[in-house]
């Protein structure tokens, strides 16, 4: 071999050792890349686990306060204790990066604080501790603590993105650059071969020796070119498993992701994107814009051009958690939505793109609104019930006395008129009060399995003549016996309210469709509405054809005397007493109507179990008798019309003002046939606690109870206790005296 060709192979050879040895160091390279591409993807998903725990937590621990579900309860305990091992499992994972272990340090406290917070709240809901309550609420520090900590977790998840993303650019560098490499040693292995080759035709004994020594050299060359290949392999297995790990996450987040360019055009987004927002790749944002009508969280005032996510972060705005609703042309249901915005920069600083995450927040706002909705009717029916007594008690008196001045003014008929019309006005009253009870729940019902379809015939019947002729009234009734547990008078009322409602939205006449059916609400439709118990119901819809509700309409619907008829067409507690009856039932009521097109008011009323109940028959009037009534009564006004009306039907009667005075007399040895008490009594003894301490004194004391409105001394779950009769305020002399007589031959039934 010449001396040019053997420099030529010796430097040939020598370069072929850089490659080697360039090779080597790139594979491990490679390999240290793939491990940390892989490491930031668990830290990624690391917070994703911790950030999905808090926010269960919090979820379960809201649910419990609004519905006191111990389901909600028992799902807050089991995500509780997973979250403090799920924040250590991430500060090992972060132990590398000292201002990322710095951060989770001091998020872990606020974390826990703020689920002891949410524990507490639990605690003192179900331990139904108002001022406990209260005192926690004002110091607001739950949500503050929430915020920082989710405030924390994005600036770590920032931080492991962009690390994730200079590390799978470095991997994928060093993968390019190492197959190169590999393929120029191969080359060069070949070229090497060949000059061998014509070498050794030349001079085939004198490089007999050298040519073994380089056929050596090569198949060591090739092995090490084939080991380097295997591990680029690997890495690169190891790569794109990281890469579907991420591709996983990004597809199966609940939130919705869109990744855009500087123009506004989708270049990537997941499934959430598409099922939530109907925004795929490809599309741009500034033309869906015109889809949609957008608004600011408060859902009134428009969200200008300039103002919408997209906009903001691409002039290079951060934001978290901006709120807008958003309410398509295609009519499908608005949506309300939460956005967090990133751009995405270049090496020089300059704006590329964004990355815009939504949240659908559609079910948690509307949760809200009903608990509000249902807190605020709450509030009404309390302040109600305070005043029903008081004035039931004033109702009384004036009924019975303008009663009794018409009888006596028969003689004189200018005056009787007066006194009729004073005794028509009392008995408005009296009805607009036993509707606001209704709407109050504090009604006592008498409910009875009753054969809804049966009843709706008959009630449809008694339509026809008050709806008048214009109206056409239709039924349409599921098949086989369906019965419901409900008190059959406060039906009948309620779809009289409702069909007269419908009456008057036809002004130029229409159809009235009454329809049953069973139905069973599942545990979805429960979880998105408070109020619901999962279950089998009897549902009764009312339909009318006539001018329809807006949406703010029938948010307001049955709030009492809210009405949009004209003043004097309408009392605006005809919807309010509906709502009543069906809450106090035990049921669920729900409003569908568009305008223009008709309204459907759905009734879910409780199953009965076994066949309808027969009612009873009437009794015959009876006028008095010469029985001792002992009359506890702690209205001056009251006490004294009512024995007088008990001494005009021959009755004696004995009087006190309050449940001590009549235990005193009691015990002194009074006698009595029948203690006639009001529920509400002052001393801190209610009607119900003075008749159990006489059934001390005197067992087998017959009692009969009188009231303005019930509460739970005498009713619960909205109807009477066993055994208890009760004389509902105001009431008429000859319903005083028919509940008398019955009280004393031991009836068990309730006038009103």
């Amino acid at each position: 071999m010449i001396p040019t060709q053997r420099v030529i192979l010796g430097a040939g050879l020598a370069i072929l050792l850089i490659i080697t040895a360039a090779s080597i160091a790139l594979d491990v390279k490679s390999r240290s890349d793939a491990t940390w591409v892989n490491h930031t993807v668990q830290v990624q998903k690391r917070i994703s686990d911790l950030r999905v725990l808090l926010r269960r937590a919090e979820s379960a621990a809201r649910g419990y306060e609004l519905y006191r579900n111990q389901t909600l309860a028992d799902e807050f305990q089991s995500v509780r204790v997973q979250i403090a091992p799920a924040l250590a499992e991430l500060k090992r994972g972060v132990r590398d990066n000292p201002d990322q272990v710095a951060l989770l340090e001091g998020t872990e406290p606020l974390a826990l604080r703020r689920i002891e917070i949410a524990a507490e709240a639990m605690r003192l809901r179900a331990a139904n501790d108002q001022a406990g309550i209260t005192a926690l609420n004002s110091k607001a520090e739950g949500r503050g603590l929430m915020d920082t900590v989710m405030g924390n977790l994005d600036h770590l998840s920032a931080d492991e993105e962009r690390l994730l993303t200079a590390r799978s650019q470095d991997s994928r560098r060093t993968g390019i650059v190492l197959l190169g490499i590999d393929v120029a040693g191969a080359v060069l292995i070949l070229l090497l071969v060949a000059l061998v080759m014509r070498e050794s035709q030349r001079a085939t004994v004198q490089l007999q020796s050298t040519l073994e020594q380089t056929q050596a050299a090569k198949h060591a060359l090739e092995a090490a070119v084939a080991e380097r290949t295997e591990h680029l392999v690997t890495a690169h297995d190891e790569l794109r498993l990281s890469v579907n790990v991420l591709q996983s996450t990004f597809h199966s987040m609940a939130e919705a992701v869109l990744v855009i360019d500087a123009e506004g055009n989708v270049l990537l987004s997941n499934p959430a994107a598409e099922r939530m927002l109907l925004h795929r790749a490809g599309m741009n944002l500034r033309n869906l814009r015109a889809l949609s009508d957008v608004s600011h969280g408060d859902g009134v005032t428009p969200m200008k051009a300039d103002e919408l996510p997209s906009v903001r972060v691409l002039r290079g705005e951060q934001f978290e958690d901006l709120e807008m609703i958003v309410r398509p042309h295609s009519g499908n249901p608005p949506r309300h939505l939460m956005i967090s915005g990133r751009p995405m920069l270049d090496g020089q600083g300059d704006i590329t793109g964004a990355v815009l995450v939504y949240h659908d927040a559609t079910m948690s706002r509307e949760t809200e609104r009903q608990l509000y909705q249902s807190q605020k009717l709450d509030a009404i029916g309390k302040l109600t019930g305070g005043v029903a007594h008081d004035f039931n008690n004033m109702l009384t008196v004036i009924s019975g006395n303008t009663e009794t001045l018409v009888a006596s003014l028969k003689q004189q008929p200018e005056l009787q008129r007066a006194a009729r019309l004073i005794d028509d006005a009392a008995e408005r009253c009296a009805e607009l009060i036993q509707h606001l009870l209704a709407f109050a729940r504090r009604q006592p019902l008498q409910p009875r399995n009753v054969e809804i379809n049966a009843a709706i015939a008959d009630i449809a019947k008694l339509l026809r003549p008050t709806l008048g002729e214009q109206i056409q009234i239709e039924t349409v009734l599921e098949q086989g016996p369906m019965t419901a547990h409900i008190d059959p008078s406060r039906l009948t009322n309620a779809v009289l309210n409702m069909a007269i409602n419908a009456r008057d939205a036809m002004p130029n006449g229409g159809k009235l469709l009454l329809e049953t059916h069973r139905v069973v609400l599942d545990e979805a439709y429960a979880q998105a509405h408070a109020d619901v118990v999962a279950g089998p119901y009897v549902m009764l819809a009312v339909s009318d054809t006539g001018t329809g509700m807006s949406p703010d309409i029938q948010q307001k619907a049955f709030e009492p005397f809210f009405t949009t008829k004209e003043v004097g067409k309408g009392s605006g507690l005809g919807l309010s007493m509906v709502y009543g009856f069906v809450k106090q039932s035990g049921g669920h009521i729900k409003i569908y109507s568009e305008e223009s097109h008709g309204t459907t008011i759905k009734l879910y009323l409780p199953p009965g179990e076994g066949t309808a109940d027969v009612a009873a028959a009437a009794a015959p009037q009876v006028e008095g008798g010469a029985e001792i009534i002992f009359v506890v009564e702690d209205d001056n006004l009251v006490r004294n019309f009512v024995t007088a009306q008990l001494e005009s039907l021959g009755y004696k009667t004995i009087a006190a003002p309050d449940g001590r005075t009549a235990l005193e007399l009691i015990a002194a040895g009074q006698p009595f046939d029948l203690l006639f008490t009001d529920v509400v009594i002052p001393g801190g003894m209610s009607g119900r606690d003075l008749a159990d301490e006489v059934a001390k004194l005197r067992p087998g004391v017959k009692v009969l109870y009188t009231s303005g409105y019930t509460d739970n001394a005498i009713v619960h779950h909205g109807k009477l206790d066993d055994g208890v009769m009760l004389l509902t305020k105001p009431y008429r002399r000859n319903q005083l005296a028919e509940m008398i007589r019955k009280a004393l031959n031991g009836g068990t039934m309730t006038a009103s």
